[in-house]
């Protein structure tokens, strides 16, 4: 009986789950793999398309398939790279041959992406890092297909104490209750607070709510000695600070 795709044992190949069965003649894979890879050891990550970047995340789950194809399609579903890790986790399952693997990769680089932002921003002064910080913040949010609510604490030196998620809305609207916002800056001993919220639309714009209850916010944080340095809001590309805009 003739060899498939380097396997002797036809059975053996047929009851590999489509996941880790070669696609292709597996003879081909190995030295493209090699090639991606010296190239982005060599001269680092511009030296690869997006596609690349992500056909080589998905070699680490995916060892036995040609994954170029899936990464085109994945770019083609999404329209980027980073919308490609964000993208949530029903909508990937929905791309033919990732599969859970496939998607898991993705998800842990996301994770790991996440983190390293996080740490540019964490303990730190805000104000000398607020590129880095709008930058973190876009991450987190500007790919949120509802809107999110988060709340920035920070002590006396301007030093973020802790990024936490207060609330998770719909496409259009997120409940935030003052006096919750409050008590969780008394509980992390925070002089000051920055509020963060994200508008899946992409446009930055605040409404007549956010503008409402941007105040209420204020009012409640200063009778407890608690200022209220800011409000962004995160689009798609585009951010707006209710500071820089006037409205604060």
């Amino acid at each position: 009986m003739p060899k498939r795709s380097g396997f002797a044992d036809a059975s053996l190949f047929d009851t590999l789950s489509p996941e880790i069965r070669p696609a292709g003649p597996a003879t081909s894979l190995p030295g493209h793999r090699k090639r991606l890879r010296a190239r982005l050891l060599a001269s680092g990550p511009e030296a690869v398309a997006e596609h690349e970047l992500i056909e080589m995340t998905l070699f680490l789950a995916l060892p036995r398939r040609d994954t170029k194809e899936i990464a085109r399609a994945l770019l083609t579903r999404f329209g980027s790279y980073a919308a490609v890790f964000a993208a949530p986790v029903p909508q990937l399952l929905k791309v033919e041959g990732l599969g859970e693997a496939g998607m898991a990769a993705l998800k842990i680089v996301h994770a790991a992406a996440m983190r390293l932002g996080r740490a540019e921003v964490m303990h730190r002064p805000v104000l000398g890092n607020w590129h880095k910080l709008l930058e973190y913040l876009h991450a987190q949010l500007a790919r949120e297909q509802v809107e999110q609510f988060r709340l920035l604490f920070l002590d006396s030196k301007n030093r973020l104490l802790a990024d936490e998620a207060q609330a998770r809305g719909t496409v259009n609207h997120t409940p935030v209750y003052p006096r919750e916002v409050v008590r969780r800056a008394l509980e992390l001993a925070a002089t000051a607070i920055i509020l963060v919220h994200n508008h899946p639309s992409g446009d930055p714009t605040p409404s007549r709510d956010d503008l409402e209850m941007t105040r209420e916010i204020g009012r409640a944080a200063a009778t407890l000695g608690i200022l209220l340095h800011d409000h962004i809001i995160v689009g798609n590309g585009r951010w707006l600070s209710f500071r820089q805009e006037g409205l604060l």
